[in-house]
């Protein structure tokens, strides 16, 4: 698994960033601050989910679905995952398939054009 964002200043996206949503999550990507160790962050904030038990398990969630999907991150790009109140009724399942769809489309649509990356969309591809 990738290192995390810890400062809040590294938490901050531009509208113009790579972006995708879910029902349970959105994604944002942003270019990676060091290159060579790119990081994610997850963020459960207390206005959407306003029991502490219930932010900790978005964030548990989020960690497991990125471990599930972490050939389809990038190393151009800082990840940021920021909960949905919806995250709390989603199963494994459910949750996996549509942290790959997000992060497939991010892939597709704003990735750098490299061999790299198009051998990670055609494995994926279904």
């Amino acid at each position: 698994m990738r290192d995390t964002i810890k400062n809040h200043e590294d938490f901050h996206t531009a509208d113009t960033d790579p972006a995708a949503r879910s029902d349970y999550f959105f994604v944002r990507a942003k270019p990676a601050r060091f290159p060579d160790n790119p990081r994610v962050g997850f963020v459960a904030t207390k206005r959407t989910l306003r029991l502490a038990v219930q932010r900790n398990r978005a964030k548990r969630l989020l960690r497991d679905w990125v471990r599930f999907c972490d050939d389809l991150l990038v190393s151009e790009f800082d990840y940021i995952f920021i909960a949905r109140p919806s995250i709390i009724t989603v199963d494994r399942e459910t949750g996996r398939a549509a942290m790959t769809k997000a992060l497939r489309y991010i892939l597709r649509r704003y990735a750098p054009k490299t061999p790299t990356n198009w051998s990670k969309i055609i494995r994926h591809h279904k």
